[in-house]
C-alpha cells in the first residue's frame, strides 16, 4: 500500500520588512510551510520566502482544492482557455482544481533553484524557465520555481553496482575543484590554446561544459569528485551542487565524492551532513556520509565487483573527509589532519577486506585486487620536496595541507594502498613517490603509494600562479584487474591527446621508473 504523500494546495511569498514585528512575518505553520531559501539571496535589507499550503493525501475531502499546474509570468497564461488561474505574488500562477480522489497530476512538492544555469537532475522534477518577479538588482541570481507533480517513483537503481569490465579494466575520472557557485559566477583566469590571456566570462557554464566533453571521451565506469565542487561563502548549496552533477547523471555515470576545504564554508552554506543527503538521494550517486563515531562525512568505501554474476571485489577505493581550515600559530594557512578515528577505521576496514579476500580467493578469476584513496587536501608527505620523487606533472605551487602529520600515510603503505588522489592545490598536477633516506646517505624506494594531484577543473577557482596562467585539467585512471596494472593520464583543455600518461604500477607492485623517469615524461605531451 502507497505512503501518504503531501499535497500542495496553495504558493504564496511573502516580502518581510526588516522593521517587521517577528510576529507578522510567518503564516499559519499548521497549513504553510517555508521554504528555507531566501529569495534575495541575503543581498537586500529586506526577505522574500516562499511558503507552500500542504496536506496530506490520507486528510483530503473532495472540497479541497489542489496545485495542479503552476506557471510564472507578467499576464495571464491562457486567457483563453477559460481556466480560472489564480495570481499569486512574485509573477506565480496556479491552477487548482478540487481532489478527484487521484494525486497523479497534483503538484506533490516544489522548490527554488537559482541561476539562469541552473538545472534540477532529480527524477520527476521539472526546473521552470521562467524566473520569479521579485525587482532583485540583477547581480543576484534569479530565483526559479522546480515542481513535482505526483507521487515520487521509488528509485529502483538506489546503489549501482560498480563492475570491471570483461576484460578487467575500470576506468576513472577524478574531478576536482570546481568551485561552482549560485548563479554562473566569474572566471578570471582562463587562457585560450596558445596560453593568450582571454578575458573575464562565465565560470559556471564552462566547466559544466569542459566536465562534459571529458565525460564524453573517457567514458569512465565511474567519476569521483575530489572536493572544492563548491566555492566558498555562496548563498545556495543545492543549485551549485546539481550543476556539478548534472553532466555525470545525464550520461548515467555511478559517481562518488568527497568534501574540500570549501564546501561547507560560509555562514549560509549547507552543512556537510545536509549536502551528503542531497548527493545520496541522487541518480547514480554512491556517496555515503560513513560511520558516525568516525570524524568527519563521507568517510566510505565502494568496490568494484569482478564481472557479473561474481560478487568478489577486484578493486577497493576509500574516501576520506580531509576537514578544513583551522587557526594556527604555525602555518596560514593550516589545516586539519586526518584524524586517529579515521585512520582506524580505514586500518579495520582494510583488513577486514582482506581478510574476506583471502577466504574466498578461489573465486578471483587469478585477477589482481587493486586498491586507491580519495580525498581533498594533501597529506604532509606531498611536501617533502627533499624525498619527493616526481615522476609525472608538474609542481607549480607550494603544497597546502596540515602542519600536523598523523601519518595516515603510513596506514595507506602498510595496507598496500598503490595511489592517493588529492586536489586543492590547483596547478600542482604530478604524481610522485615518497624515497626514504638509507643510513648510509643513498635513497630506496617506498614501496608506494604514489601520491597525485587531480588538478583543478573549474573556471571558478584560480588556475594561475605567480602571473603565469594554466588550462584546467582532470586526473584519469585506469585499473587492469586482469594484469594488475594501474595507469593515469591528464585531460587537459585543448590537449587532443592523452596528457603525461604514466604506468603506476605493473602485476600489482608499484614502479618506480627510477633510473628512467625522464625518459618515462619524454614521452609524455604536456600542455602548458
Amino acid at each position: 500500500m502507497a505512503v501518504a504523500c503531501p499535497v500542495v494546495t496553495d504558493l504564496t511569498i511573502r516580502t518581510v520588512s526588516p522593521t517587521a514585528p517577528p510576529s507578522t512575518c510567518d503564516l499559519d505553520p499548521q497549513k504553510w510551510q517555508r521554504v528555507e531559501k531566501e529569495l534575495y539571496l541575503y543581498t537586500s535589507p529586506q526577505s522574500a520566502w516562499l511558503y507552500v499550503a500542504i496536506k496530506n493525501e490520507d486528510e483530503l475531502e473532495d472540497k479541497d482544492l489542489l496545485v495542479i499546474d503552476i506557471r510564472v509570468g507578467e499576464s495571464h497564461p491562457d486567457p483563453g482557455s477559460g481556466h480560472s488561474w489564480e495570481s499569486r505574488p512574485g509573477g506565480i500562477w496556479l491552477l487548482r482544481s478540487k481532489f478527484s480522489g487521484t494525486i497523479d497530476q497534483a503538484v506533490t512538492e516544489v522548490d527554488v533553484l537559482f541561476g539562469t544555469d541552473a538545472v534540477d537532475p532529480r527524477p520527476q522534477w521539472a526546473l521552470m524557465r521562467s524566473a520569479l518577479q521579485l525587482n532583485a538588482p540583477s547581480k543576484v541570481p534569479v530565483a526559479r520555481l522546480s515542481v513535482l507533480r505526483g507521487r515520487a517513483k521509488p528509485r529502483l537503481d538506489a546503489k549501482p553496482i560498480l563492475r570491471v569490465r570483461e576484460d578487467g579494466k575500470f576506468k576513472i575520472v577524478q574531478i576536482s575543484d570546481t568551485h561552482m557557485v549560485t548563479g554562473v559566477g566569474v572566471c578570471k583566469d582562463a587562457i585560450d590554446a596558445q596560453g593568450n590571456h582571454l578575458p573575464e566570462s562565465e565560470a559556471d557554464p564552462l566547466t559544466v561544459e569542459f566536465i562534459g566533453k571529458i565525460l564524453d571521451v573517457e567514458k569512465p565506469d565511474l567519476v569521483i569528485l575530489t572536493g572544492d565542487q563548491l566555492h566558498h561563502d555562496i548563498p545556495d548549496s543545492q543549485s551549485a551542487l546539481f550543476k556539478v552533477v548534472a553532466p555525470i547523471i545525464d550520461r548515467s555515470i555511478p559517481f562518488a565524492a568527497v568534501f574540500g576545504n570549501h564546501d561547507s564554508e560560509g555562514i549560509h552554506a549547507l552543512p556537510r551532513k545536509a549536502q551528503i543527503s542531497i548527493l545520496r538521494d541522487l541518480p547514480f550517486s554512491l556517496c555515503e556520509p560513513g560511520p558516525e563515531q568516525v570524524d568527519g562525512v563521507g568517510n566510505f568505501y565502494l568496490q568494484a565487483l569482478a564481472p557479473a554474476p561474481s560478487q568478489f571485489p577486484l578493486s577497493t577505493l576509500y574516501f576520506l573527509d580531509s576537514h578544513g581550515q583551522i587557526p594556527s600559530k604555525i602555518r596560514n594557512p593550516d589545516y586539519d589532519p586526518i584524524q586517529q578515528s579515521q585512520i582506524d577505521w580505514f586500518l579495520n576496514t582494510s583488513k577486514a577486506h582482506r581478510s574476506a579476500r583471502e577466504k574466498d580467493k578461489d573465486n578471483n578469476d587469478n585477477r589482481f585486487h587493486l586498491s586507491l584513496a580519495f580525498q581533498h587536501i594533501p597529506l604532509p608527505e606531498f611536501k617533502e620536496d627533499r624525498y619527493l620523487s616526481i615522476r609525472s606533472g608538474h609542481r607549480r605551487e607550494p603544497t597546502e595541507g596540515p602542519s600536523l602529520n598523523s601519518h595516515f600515510y603510513d596506514a595507506l603503505v602498510k595496507e598496500g594502498i598503490l595511489a592517493l588522489g588529492c586536489g586543492h592545490d590547483h596547478v600542482n598536477d604530478f604524481c610522485a613517490l615518497l624515497r626514504q633516506p638509507q643510513q648510509d646517505g643513498g635513497k630506496i624506494p617506498h614501496p608506494g603509494p604514489w601520491l597525485c594531484y587531480g588538478g583543478c577543473t573549474g573556471f571558478g577557482g584560480y588556475c594561475s600562479y605567480g602571473g603565469e596562467r594554466f588550462h584546467r585539467r582532470s586526473r584519469v585512471w585506469e585499473l587492469d584487474t586482469s594484469t594488475g596494472s594501474l595507469k593515469t593520464w591528464m585531460r587537459v583543455e585543448y590537449a587532443m591527446d592523452r596528457v603525461d600518461e604514466l604506468v603506476l604500477v605493473r602485476s600489482g607492485v608499484v614502479v618506480d621508473h627510477l633510473g628512467g623517469g625522464e625518459e618515462e615524461k619524454g614521452k609524455s605531451r604536456r600542455v602548458s
